[in-house]
This record gives C-alpha cells, structure tokens and sequence, in this order.
C-alpha cells in the first residue's frame, strides 16, 4: 500500500493498493510529491531570507513559519510513503 501526498477532506490519509509504478494515479501522486518537494525548497529559501532580515515583523514570521510547517508535513510524507516501498529483502 502506498501512502498518497495528500488526505481526505476529513485530515485522514490515502493509500493507493496497485501492482503498478506506472498507474495513471501512481504517476500523479509522484507528480504532486515533485510539486510539494519543489515547493518545499521555495519556502525553505522564504523563510532563510526572513530570518536573515533583522526587520522582519512578527507577521511576516509566523507567515513563514506556517508555511514552514506545511512544507515540513509534506516532506515526511513524502519520506514515510517512500519508506514505505523500500523492499525489506534483498
């Protein structure tokens, strides 16, 4: 089973049963993993610069640190799903 990069509507986690790398929804969800990873480098280089500026409000901060969050929950999904695949024989 493979754990998809998004939820339900309700918060819970999809798992995706396929014998099949190349299924048309095995190929969206490592499109949409490609997506959050690319946006998680784009926050991670937001929020660098935020905390590089002496300026930066407290809006600002907890804006990117929300951000920041988000992309970190994508990130270890993405990580577990992964995990997850990885053959335990060799």
């Amino acid at each position: 089973m493979r754990l998809l990069p998004w939820t339900t509507p309700e918060g819970n986690p999809c798992y995706l049963s396929t014998d099949s790398d190349l299924s048309r929804l095995s190929l969206l969800a490592d499109d949409i993993e490609a997506a959050q990873l690319e946006s998680g480098e784009q926050v991670l280089k937001g929020a660098r610069g935020l905390l590089g500026d002496p300026r930066a409000g407290e809006r600002a901060v907890r804006f990117g640190l929300t951000r920041a969050t988000e992309s970190l929950a994508d990130v270890l999904r993405i990580a577990v799903s992964r995990g997850g695949r990885i053959p335990t024989e060799w």
